[in-house]
């Protein structure tokens, strides 16, 4: 699954390819902006990304990733 993360006062976003369901990311986001000090997520080669609740300008959550196969663009 694919997370895009708009930071505050950042020209570019955090792109994050993860394991984590989209219902997992939506709680952790939630639980963030519901008052915990920051976002953390895992990606999928099991790095931590934290980015401080209040530096979060929108979290865009994408649809399950499918393995893709071949060259071709879709």
């Amino acid at each position: 699954m694919d997370i895009t993360i708009g930071v505050q006062n950042l020209a570019r976003e955090l792109v994050i390819e993860s394991d984590q369901t989209s219902d997992e990311v939506a709680a952790a986001v939630a639980a963030a902006l519901g008052g915990k000090p920051a976002l953390e997520l895992v990606d999928t080669r099991g790095r931590h990304v934290i980015v401080p609740t209040a530096s979060i300008g929108y979290v865009e959550i994408g649809g399950e990733s499918k393995g893709r196969v071949g060259f071709g663009t879709l």
